[in-house]
């Protein structure tokens, strides 16, 4: 009798990922200040360009610029959106980051825990949060 439950159980979290393969995505932002990263993330938020954004303090990045090697203090974004609203995400980053070249890259969220999933299409389908 359990060998049933099992195939089921397999059957439906294989199903889903198969139907959540790309459906979401997670999105990486730097950021120069807690200042700069607050106001981005809030706006995102808000504007429903994603459900949730995560500010990570004390990231070192080091990059080349303008033909120089550079080491900055910075914060990162781990933004969690819709696949379909990156490039309105992208879109948002450029026109509110003061950086003149914006870090915007995403990946599609391949698995992941279903409620947590179905919690990101849920808050993004809501009207869009005026400034509070």
């Amino acid at each position: 009798m359990p060998v049933v439950p099992n195939l089921c159980r397999r059957f439906l979290a294989t199903s889903f990922r198969t139907m959540a393969t790309g459906v979401y995505s997670a999105a990486y932002v730097t950021c120069p200040s807690t200042e700069v990263a607050e106001k981005l993330a809030m706006g995102i938020v808000q504007n429903r360009l994603a459900a949730c954004v995560n500010i990570i303090p004390q990231i070192t990045s080091v990059f080349e610029w303008e033909g120089k090697i550079e080491k900055e203090s910075e914060l990162l974004l781990m933004i969690k959106t819709q696949t379909d609203k990156v490039n309105d995400l992208t879109t948002y980053v450029q026109n509110n980051h003061p950086y003149d070249v914006t870090e915007v890259i995403s990946f599609p969220i391949e698995n992941g825990n279903p409620p947590y999933l179905n919690w990101i299409g849920e808050t993004l389908k809501k009207k869009i949060v005026s400034d509070q």
